[in-house]
């Protein structure tokens, strides 16, 4: 058999090396007997671990691998009182991990002795049970997306009326942006099979629509960044005609325009030359051998009015397809200016995707990963209020994305007003991802985010496409049974009032308290019951991202 020369299978060519010379040895020196057996047994460990396909982590790291799994599960008590406890978040506790890969490979996720959570610390929540609780017959939670676009104020515009466009019927849970070149082929695969198997929907990250997405059919949700990847002309202005080409096709189900993203908001990027490869200079419609650049702004717009006219071009240019926007919130000022030319051109997107700040997969200085971005929650309330002040809401679907893994993660975030969430690290965890954090190295262990052919070679598509269906899957399971145990029959009817949290050890209140909803058309009577709107909205301007006068 050959053996892979790549130095991560070192340990397995030096064990096959000493079986080989322990052979012949053993019959001049007998006590040879014991170095043949260690080594013949690590030997047939090694090449059984290079040619399984259930853990990319043994296929990449053959024998070594075991030692973390022996770490890890035979000797857990060390791991959690000297090095890492099951729940410290670092950004994920293995708690979170655990529960993403039960699910995942259809292993038993119950766990017994009680919870591990300190049910008295500053900022538990729960959410509220009742004594009638009820049946729900699907977990197949959805949502329809694009049937109220509004968009009046052009000739051209006037034909999209509301039932014109082509509405989408998206899963209540999503795979958050990923581009292929952060992901691998095999990454971007598997997640699309997966997608296409559980009917939810596969967002393509700025990086446009590589080959690979389109090898399996699943839904799509097409970004379109500052670079404009896949509709751009030379210069890297947006193309009207490479947006149509990639548009209308029937696998491309939603449009969504990224003004930022949590990992680095306000952060453009550069893909160096020699990273650009001939599958990613084909999705992007680069040039091979130059850099790739993401500019911090985009260059079709520069003003709140200016977003929505684009918002509006990319629906007609599409047929009508739903199109909407992703942004980290930032100025208040800002998404004011945006709300304000909604009311001023009658035009509005069909949805939002909130993005937080503790996002996401994408590498970015240590500054913005810590300090740059309002949290999800925080900006969730903000745009929903907005919204609900203005009278929009029921026009605009809102989106949410940020350490989404578990059934309560997504129970708590449509409480707060999300329609649907989105994940990006947790459909990395169900890919096999084991948070080595190595993502922006190219040295990926797992095979995850690298464009290494040796590295991708651990994740096999089948497996792993079946993982991304089943993550999926037992996850919304998870919520039909909490939303039936809170007396419910849909998600979309958990509330504020549904989920406490505690405030301090000896006091509780309902989310409803402490997120201050606004009253409907509040904000056109210009009453303004939150401080954020009282200091911002009057300096928010429509024709311009800076503050007025």
């Amino acid at each position: 058999m050959h053996l892979p020369t790549n130095s991560r299978y070192f340990t397995l060519s030096a064990c096959v090396f000493m079986t080989l010379f322990s052979l012949p040895a053993v019959v001049f020196f007998p006590w040879f007997w014991m170095p043949l057996l260690i080594f013949g047994v690590l030997s047939l460990i090694g090449l059984r671990d290079i040619t399984q396909t259930k853990q990319s982590i043994r296929r990449n790291y053959p024998i070594l691998a075991h030692l973390r799994f022996l770490f890890e599960y035979i000797r857990p008590e060390m791991r959690q009182y000297f090095i890492e406890s099951d729940t410290e978040a670092m950004p994920f506790s293995r708690n979170q991990r655990s529960i993403v890969y039960q699910r995942a490979k259809q292993e038993l996720d119950k766990r017994p002795f009680g919870t591990q959570r300190d049910v008295y610390e500053n900022g538990y929540e729960w959410i509220n049970h009742s004594l009638a609780p009820t049946h729900l017959d699907s977990h197949d939670f959805r949502i329809d997306i694009g049937k109220t676009a509004v968009a009046i104020n052009s000739a051209d515009s006037a034909q999209l009326k509301p039932g014109v466009v082509q509405p989408y019927s998206a899963s209540i849970f999503n795979i958050s942006a990923m581009s292929f070149g952060a992901l691998s082929a095999n990454a971007i695969r598997s997640l699309n099979k997966g997608a296409k198997k559980g009917g939810f929907a596969h967002d393509t990250g700025e990086g446009s629509i590589s080959r690979y997405h389109r090898e399996f059919g699943g839904d799509l949700i097409w970004e379109i960044g500052s670079g404009y990847f896949g509709c751009r002309n030379p210069d890297g202005s947006f193309s009207d005609e490479n947006f149509i080409r990639n548009a209308i096709e029937p696998q491309v189900k939603m449009i969504e325009i990224k003004l930022s993203q949590g990992a680095k908001p306000g952060h453009g990027g550069v893909l160096p030359a020699a990273k650009v490869s001939p599958e990613i200079a084909e999705a992007r419609g680069v040039t091979m051998g130059v850099d790739c650049i993401s500019p911090a702004s985009h260059s079709a717009f520069s003003t709140p009015i200016g977003l929505l006219q684009f918002v509006d071009k990319l629906r007609r240019l599409s047929s009508g397809k739903p199109t909407g926007f992703k942004l980290c919130i930032g100025h208040p000022w800002e998404w004011f200016g945006i709300a304000k030319a909604m009311i001023e051109t009658g035009i509005t997107p069909d949805f939002i995707v909130v993005d937080g700040k503790e996002g996401g997969t994408g590498a970015a200085p240590v500054e913005f990963t810590d300090h740059v971005g309002v949290p999800l929650e925080e900006g969730l309330q903000l745009v929903h209020n907005t919204l609900i002040g203005l009278n929009l809401r029921h026009q605009v679907r809102l989106g949410a994305a940020g350490k989404v893994v578990t059934a309560f993660d997504i129970a708590r975030l449509m409480a707060m007003g999300a329609d649907w969430c989105n994940s990006a690290r947790g459909f990395m965890f169900a890919l096999g991802c084991i948070q080595a954090q190595s993502c922006h190295t190219g040295n990926c262990p797992t095979g995850v985010t690298t464009q290494d052919p040796v590295r991708q070679r651990a994740l096999v598509v089948p497996d792993k496409a079946e993982r991304v269906y089943n993550f999926h899957r037992n996850t919304l399971a998870a919520l039909a049974e909490l939303t039936a145990a809170a007396g419910l029959q849909h998600p979309a009817e958990i509330s504020p009032h549904h989920i406490v949290r505690r405030v301090s050890r000896n006091e509780v209140a309902l989310l409803s308290s402490l997120v201050r909803p606004l009253l409907p058309g509040s904000l056109l009577e210009r009453q303004f019951a939150q401080k954020v709107f009282e200091l911002y909205w009057n300096v928010a301007r429509a024709d311009s991202f800076a503050q007025g006068i």
